[in-house]
């Protein structure tokens, strides 16, 4: 079941591995390759974690990519959730039905 407000993947970042090694976002960032602004940026939560990124704090910190890449999924889709009714389609039905579909 989907959480209702899940927390950013930078927050996680931030509270679960590098609050704890005590060391600062420049010597962080440069161990992961990236600048500090946006090793900065994702932990402050204006940014996101992009499938490279992934890749990186993977290898950094051991959890799986496909985790990093779930977390911003979930946390991106509960934001868009609470923009839901806002969000103006027309339905789409099509005419065939299931059993009508080519195998």
């Amino acid at each position: 079941m989907p959480m209702k407000n899940p927390p950013h993947p930078g927050e996680v970042l931030r509270e679960l591995y590098i609050e704890p090694l005590g060391k600062s976002l420049t010597v962080i960032s440069q161990k992961l390759g990236v600048s500090r602004v946006t090793l900065s940026e994702l932990v402050n939560e204006r940014r996101g974690v992009s499938p490279e990124m992934a890749i990186r704090l993977s290898k950094a910190f051991g959890m799986a990519a496909e985790t990093w890449l779930t977390m911003q999924g979930h946390y991106d889709l509960s934001k868009m959730k609470k923009k839901a009714a806002s969000i103006k389609v027309r339905r789409l039905v099509p005419k065939t039905t299931r059993h009508e579909l080519p195998v």
